[in-house]
């Protein structure tokens, strides 16, 4: 890192070449170059994937499903992107496989909705931060709203690239972004006033 705290050029390059490397040798079946990927990513995915789905169980699951699709996939992938970026989109396809999987299972009636709100109302954690405050805001924002807020306005990705990984036009996510922004403004505003 040079004296601004950024990572230089070099070192970039350096990583990306390492990593590279790490997926050819786990694409011929390496399984500790694969563990090493692994380690480098998981916490990043995890995170996706908790704020995805705000229980932190079906994070792990859905952590654990990407994963084992990307040692499925890694012959398939063909660096166009990064393996973070891969990876992720392999994430965010396992939280919209399994949140279909659940909607179908609890039919109409039900929703991921309820189950959330279950989640939110469990304070036993005593945890009463500004971060906590934002997660579970977050996590109290409808699905549609929540993805395209956690992709793009977390994690940075493009409008394009969101919508990509979710399978939405770009209006579509432009939208649910917009509106994510509101409600929690609105849901963060209303904490304060209480």
């Amino acid at each position: 890192m040079d004296a601004s705290g950024s990572e230089s050029e070099l070192e970039r390059a350096r990583r990306r070449a390492e990593e590279q490397a790490l997926v050819a040798a786990a694409a011929r079946g390496s399984v500790p170059a694969f563990e090493q990927l692994y380690r480098g990513h998981v916490g990043r995915v995890y995170g996706l994937c908790l704020r995805m789905t705000a229980d932190p169980a079906t994070a792990e699951d859905c952590t654990q499903e990407a994963f084992l699709q990307a040692w499925r996939s890694l012959a398939r992938f063909e660096g166009r992107s990064g393996v973070a970026t891969w990876l992720h989109r392999i994430a965010v396809n396992a939280v919209l496989g399994r949140a279909r999987r659940q909607t179908e299972r609890l039919g109409v009636d039900g929703s991921v909705e309820d189950e959330m709100a279950e989640v939110l109302e469990d304070t036993s954690t005593g945890d009463d931060g500004a971060a906590r405050d934002l997660e579970r805001a977050i996590a109290a924002l409808p699905p549609g709203a929540r993805h395209v807020l956690v992709l793009s306005g977390v994690y940075g990705y493009t409008h394009e690239e969101t919508a990509g990984m979710l399978g939405i036009a770009v209006g579509t996510c432009k939208a649910q972004l917009h509106r994510a922004r509101r409600l929690l403004e609105a849901r963060l505003g209303a904490e304060e006033e209480a």
